[in-house]
C-alpha cells in the first residue's frame, strides 16, 4: 500500500489539493452568499456588480436606453434596452464559481509562489472580463437576433467561459512543466 501510495504521490497531492481547495473556496463562497440570504432578498454584491458592468459596456458600444433593475423577486438583476428584458443575471452568471474551479487547478500545479500567484490573479481578471464580455454578446445578440437565443445561451455561453478556464489551464501546465525542467 505504501509503494501505491509513493508511486502516485504527484496524483494523489493534485487531487487532495483540488478537492481540498475547491471546497475550502465553495464554502467559504457559500458563507459569503448567506450573508445575503435574509428575509428581503437580494443578489448578491458580485451580481449586481456583474449585471452593472455589463449594462455599462452595452452603453459604451452604443446601445441607448439601457437598464439594470432588480428582478421583481430579488433573486436576480434584468437587463433591458429599451423596455426590453434581453437576461436576467443571477448568482450563477456572476463568474465566482468558476473561478473557484480555475483557482483549486492553480493551486493543485502550485509553482513558484510569485508566478503562481500572479497568474491565479491575472487568470480570474481574464475570466471576470470574459464573463462580462459573454452576457454582453448574449444580450445584444438576444435583441438583435432573437432567433439565435437559445444557441446562444446553450451552445456559445458556457463555451465562451470554459473554453476560457481550458485555455488558461493549458498555459498554465505549460509554465508548470517548465519551471519543472529547469
Amino acid at each position: 500500500m505504501l509503494d501505491l501510495i509513493r508511486k502516485y504521490w504527484l496524483v494523489l497531492r493534485f487531487i487532495f489539493i483540488f478537492l481540498g481547495s475547491y471546497f475550502l473556496f465553495s464554502i467559504l463562497y457559500s458563507g459569503f452568499l448567506r450573508i445575503y440570504d435574509t428575509n428581503d432578498p437580494v443578489p448578491d454584491p458580485l451580481t449586481q456588480l456583474v449585471a452593472r458592468q455589463s449594462g455599462s459596456v452595452m452603453q459604451g458600444i452604443g446601445y441607448d436606453n439601457v437598464e439594470v433593475v432588480m428582478h421583481y423577486t430579488g433573486l436576480s438583476m434584468k437587463l433591458m434596452v429599451n423596455d426590453y428584458f434581453l437576461a436576467g443575471i443571477v448568482e450563477g452568471c456572476n463568474s465566482a464559481s468558476i473561478i473557484i474551479l480555475f483557482a483549486s487547478f492553480i493551486l493543485a500545479f502550485f509553482g513558484k509562489t510569485s508566478q503562481t500567484l500572479l497568474y491565479l490573479f491575472a487568470g480570474s481578471v481574464i475570466i471576470y472580463a470574459i464573463n462580462i464580455i459573454r452576457i454582453v454578446i448574449l444580450a445584444v445578440s438576444i435583441y438583435e437576433y432573437p432567433q439565435y437565443s437559445g444557441f446562444m445561451h446553450s451552445i456559445f455561453f458556457p463555451l465562451a467561459i470554459y473554453g476560457t478556464v481550458f485555455i488558461l489551464w493549458l498555459v498554465w501546465v505549460k509554465i508548470y512543466s517548465g519551471w519543472k525542467k529547469q
